[in-house]
């Protein structure tokens, strides 16, 4: 009988040491892999409408997809709403342009590992007959004053979008507060704004991707372009998973080397060639702000 309960006793042993090295132990040995759920495979990925009404998500989202095997779900509003999810931790990472804002959130900790993706420029567009006569202006603050000037239509993103806070800073660099009847918020994103505009034959502020994408359908020409200040610059950036337990860290920081990746940024740099005769955006992965005159 002694026997039999040396032999039961060895044996309990054994399983509790196979149970505390499967469970505790191992979570305490550098180096070693505890037992846990698998990671999601969810990547909320919010964004500007600019890069969803160029068509250029519908050619990257899949190619990610592809490669690591995450789903991704995309939110695309305008900058100022994806900075807010990004600062509550309702999403994964950030693809926005609003360099300013962007840092904001960095530096309050919410986001991280944000790096430079690609760039294009604001233009602004207006009905063919050019009652503000903007037509060969330079700079983008002597159009704002001359649309002013002239009370012509001009439809606003006014959704705190990238493309609005760039709005509000050339009016503010022109000196007007722009208000009355002739100035009209869409409250929209960036191809809902230029179809009100062409609609309404007024002027609006727009990145270049999403016009040419559209220019087919719109009775709107571009009048200014090429000013320094009207220069739009892409980030990517991680939302902080040590800051928010329920942001999918790997996915996200997944999505942030994907689109810095040389393949990636060869497809970005070739995007809208064949279509639309120039490309969409300017790849510049491992390059600096000040390398495009900023």
């Amino acid at each position: 009988m002694s026997d039999f309960k040396s032999l039961l006793f060895s044996h309990a042993r054994r399983q509790l040491l196979v149970f505390m090295l499967l469970t505790g132990i191992l979570a305490t040995v550098p180096g070693a892999t505890a037992i846990a759920a698998p990671a999601s495979r969810e990547v909320i990925l919010a964004t500007t409408t600019s890069t969803q009404d160029s068509g250029l998500l519908d050619v990257l989202i899949p190619m990610f997809e592809s490669q690591t095997g995450y789903i991704v779900k995309t939110i695309a509003v305008g900058t100022g709403q994806a900075l807010a999810l990004g600062a509550r931790g309702e999403a994964d990472v950030l693809l926005c342009h609003a360099p300013a804002a962007e840092m904001e959130l960095v530096k309050s900790g919410a986001a991280t590992n944000r790096k430079l993706v690609m760039h294009n420029d604001f233009i602004i567009v207006g009905p063919a007959d050019d009652p503000a006569g903007i037509c060969g202006l330079k700079s983008a603050a002597e159009a704002f004053k001359k649309i002013a000037a002239a009370q012509a239509v001009f439809v606003s993103r006014g959704d705190d979008s990238g493309t609005h806070k760039k709005e509000k800073e050339i009016w503010a660099k022109a000196g007007v507060k722009p208000e009355g009847r002739w100035y009209q918020e869409a409250g929209a994103g960036m191809g809902q704004t230029l179809n009100i505009t062409s609609e309404k034959q007024g002027y609006t502020l727009t990145d270049r991707a999403t016009y040419l994408a559209l220019k087919k359908r719109l009775g709107l020409k571009i009048f200014v372009q090429g000013d320094g200040a009207l220069l739009n610059i892409y980030h990517v950036m991680q939302v902080n998973p040590r800051r928010f337990d329920k942001v999918n860290g790997p996915g996200g920081l997944a999505f942030v080397d994907f689109m810095v990746a040389e393949s990636t940024q060869k497809v970005i740099a070739s995007f809208g060639v064949k279509e639309y005769g120039e490309p969409l955006f300017f790849a510049d992965a491992g390059k600096s702000e000040e390398d495009l005159g900023r």
